[in-house]
């Protein structure tokens, strides 16, 4: 990376430099899909970066949602938060055990809380354990900070405001899944969902903004994906995916390249591909 930003993208050497900065908070936003079998809580317990409190992305959500983990009411994330130590003044950095999947949407989360003095660690706990970085597996030392949380409505959209985007085109909706379920060729992971995508959106994989490390690449690199997948970058975009979690990494790529008008779609396929009076298209296009 060229150099750090502690508003989107820290390095392992930055963080190594600051851990024991005292208002500095390390968050641990491990989020494992249902099939891959893993408990990101236990492994979180087992080992992470010292000081690092554990951010459950299903638990920190609106639990009166049918959807999975959507954003959690304003109420429910200062409590959450500060419960856990983190407040206003404090510098934070969230990792995940995977170099960047669900990072990315806890960066997000606080971007819609008002919080934005928040970044992701490139490429996360793997990274950071190869490099033979300090780790323990004790619980953190807790102190109550209140947090001030503005929620910043323009961030989000619902399925309402997504289809109106689709149907007017006064918006770029970038799809982070895979080439293959944009198609609709390959399955959906979570039954009952139709294949395809929205009407209009276009493909931007999450994949294809990070090196096969997963750290995230050059930003010039990922304005060149931005180019390839054919975005309007005069347009304001709405970020999608499957439920919400990795069309955040295309937010985060946006906000490091300086395009700060983007919103994420919260319910993504899970909604859209289960809703009967929304649209689907299939193929490229």
């Amino acid at each position: 990376m060229a150099h750090d930003d502690p508003k989107t993208v820290v390095s392992t050497d930055w963080l190594a430099s600051h851990l024991k900065d005292p208002d500095l908070r390390v968050l641990d936003g491990t989020m494992f899909m249902a099939a891959e079998g893993r408990d990101a809580k236990a492994e979180y317990d087992a080992a992470h970066i010292p000081g690092a409190r554990f951010f459950d992305i299903d638990d920190i959500s609106d639990s009166r949602s049918e959807l999975p983990h959507m954003a959690p009411p304003v109420e429910k994330f200062m409590s959450k938060l500060r419960a856990m130590g983190v407040g206003d003044g404090h510098q934070v950095v969230v990792y995940d055990a995977k170099g960047l999947f669900s990072a990315a949407r806890v960066w997000w989360l606080f971007r819609l809380m008002g919080q934005d003095n928040i970044a992701v660690l490139d490429g996360g706990f793997p990274k950071w354990q190869a490099e033979g970085r300090e780790i323990e597996d004790l619980p953190p030392i807790v102190r109550d900070r209140h947090m001030t949380v503005r929620r910043q409505n323009q961030m989000v959209k619902d399925v309402t405001q997504v289809a109106a985007a689709a149907k007017l085109g006064d918006y770029e909706i970038l799809d982070a899944r895979s080439a293959g379920r944009f198609r609709g060729e390959a399955p959906e992971p979570r039954p009952g969902l139709r294949g395809g995508h929205i009407p209009g959106s276009k493909n931007v994989p999450y994949t294809d903004l990070l090196n096969d490390d997963l750290t995230m690449k050059p930003r010039e690199a990922q304005r060149a994906v931005f180019k390839a997948a054919g975005v309007d970058m005069s347009k304001p975009v709405i970020t999608t995916c499957g439920t919400g979690v990795t069309a955040a990494i295309i937010s985060l790529a946006l906000e490091r390249i300086g395009k700060t008008d983007h919103a994420l779609y919260d319910g993504s396929w899970t909604e859209w591909g289960a809703f009967p009076t929304v649209p689907v298209a299939t193929g490229e296009t």
